[in-house]
């Protein structure tokens, strides 16, 4: 790692994930640089990359599966689950941003257009 690039991040929160000067592009500018150094752009092909995605969103659910509501909600309060979950969900989000890259898609504003076209499918009334 760059030390620029270093120097840019801050320590954030319990985990010392760092969130300073990073944006989407920049993490897939990583991820795109680490999985050129390994040549593995030969597997990350769109079906690769979702096959992989569903994987590691099955990995995130296993942590969940027996687990009550209550457990479910207070698994950030052990140690050792918080940090399987934090390592599932970024392994998530990495697979879906070089999944975003391959194909083109601008995942801020595939979201952002999604959350436009629900609120128009859910507006808000009274009634739940």
């Amino acid at each position: 790692m760059s030390e620029s690039y270093e120097s840019e991040r801050r320590t954030d929160g319990r985990t010392g994930g760092r969130t300073d000067g990073l944006d989407v592009a920049a993490l897939q500018r990583r991820l795109a640089a680490f999985a050129a150094a390994r040549d593995w752009q030969q597997y990350h092909t769109p079906k690769n990359l979702a096959a992989a995605l569903s994987v590691e969103a099955s990995e995130l659910v296993e942590i969940f599966q027996w687990l009550t509501p209550e457990q479910s909600a207070r698994v950030m309060e052990d140690e050792g689950k918080a940090g399987r979950v934090e390592d599932e969900v970024a392994d998530v989000l990495a697979y879906l941003l070089q999944f975003c890259e391959v194909l083109g898609i601008d995942a801020l504003a595939a979201l952002s257009a999604k959350i436009d076209r629900n609120e128009g499918r859910f507006p808000v009334n009274g009634g739940r």
